[in-house]
């Protein structure tokens, strides 16, 4: 406990310092900016520090060790790893590679912290499993929330698709085209799916092809039940099926898709719950009723 607290304190007053240093730099850059705008005043840079030090605090010290830790990252992880991650990225709606620069910069500090917390929980005469647990949790930790959040966000795309669905037949049957239903859908159900819709609409309002933003949807999803809708949509639109028809199909494959998730994770609660009973429960209901026998047992022999 002692230690926990030590480390606590050593952190925030840390994270004190480089708050007031960050927020001092600031101040004065906003300072030196409105003398400018106002008075006309520069400062001479007439050397390659002073140009230097009109940069702010955290480009001139954030900037260079979060591209150090990028390089240190794009060399070092191994093949595939970059990919597969920009992947869950997109997945999740981040575009471009500043997410990923990001994520590989953070993935990076991790790593970099492993043996600076077990030398700690040695030096500190902590136990070797707990600093041995955390380094486990640096190395796990970021990939394991990652895949988490993928995971969570495709299951809330999942149980969205059909209604989302169902709204977008009915506005098409109403007479408007698909994008213009697509439009209305967007608008009235936000969430992920929506948001991956506004995603594609935007290409295909950019100059890109119906099948092309379709496919790209879906591979940024990466949903069978959205696959399957894509592969739909692309087939209407290539053998001239209407869309009405192929988006009430649709709607219905979902909404059975959703029954038969949600009876199957029914049917995984029991399986589930035989963890926490026999671990948990059970040992205290064998001590409330089997506890008194023991006593009377014992006093008795």
């Amino acid at each position: 406990m002692e230690l926990l607290l030590g480390s606590a304190g050593i952190i925030g007053a840390v994270a004190l310092l480089a708050y007031v240093a960050v927020d001092r730099a600031r101040e004065r850059a906003a300072a030196r900016g409105s003398l400018q705008v106002i008075e006309g005043y520069d400062v001479a840079l007439d050397d390659q520090r002073d140009r230097e030090l009109q940069a702010p605090l955290r480009d001139r010290l954030l900037r260079p060790a979060r591209d150090l830790l990028i390089g240190l990252g794009r060399r070092y992880t191994p093949a595939g790893y970059v990919e597969s991650t920009a992947r869950k990225l997109s997945s999740l709606g981040y575009r471009g590679d500043r997410s990923m620069d990001r994520f590989l910069a953070f993935r990076v500090g991790t790593v970099v912290a492993i043996p600076v917390v077990v030398f700690f929980t040695v030096l500190w005469d902590v136990s070797l499993v707990a600093g041995l647990l955390l380094g486990a949790a640096l190395l796990i930790g970021p990939d394991a929330v990652l895949s988490r959040r993928v995971g969570e966000r495709q299951t809330a795309i999942r149980c969205s698709l059909p209604d989302i669905l169902d709204l977008l037949t009915i506005s098409v049957e109403a007479g408007l085209g698909f994008e213009q239903a697509l439009d209305r859908t967007i608008t009235s159900v936000p969430g992920a799916l929506s948001d991956e819709f506004g995603r594609m609409l935007g290409e295909v309002r950019a100059g890109a092809g119906r099948a092309v933003a379709m496919r790209a949807f879906e591979q940024r999803v990466a949903v069978e039940e959205v696959s399957a809708f894509a592969l739909a949509i692309v087939q209407a639109d290539t053998f001239g099926v209407p869309i009405g028809r192929v988006l009430r199909a649709q709607a219905e494959e979902m909404r059975v898709k959703r029954r038969q998730l949600a009876q199957v994770k029914a049917q995984k609660a029991p399986v589930k719950m035989m963890i926490p009973m026999v671990f948990c429960v059970f040992p205290a209901l064998f001590v409330v009723v089997l506890g008194p026998a023991v006593i009377s047992i014992t006093k008795n022999l």
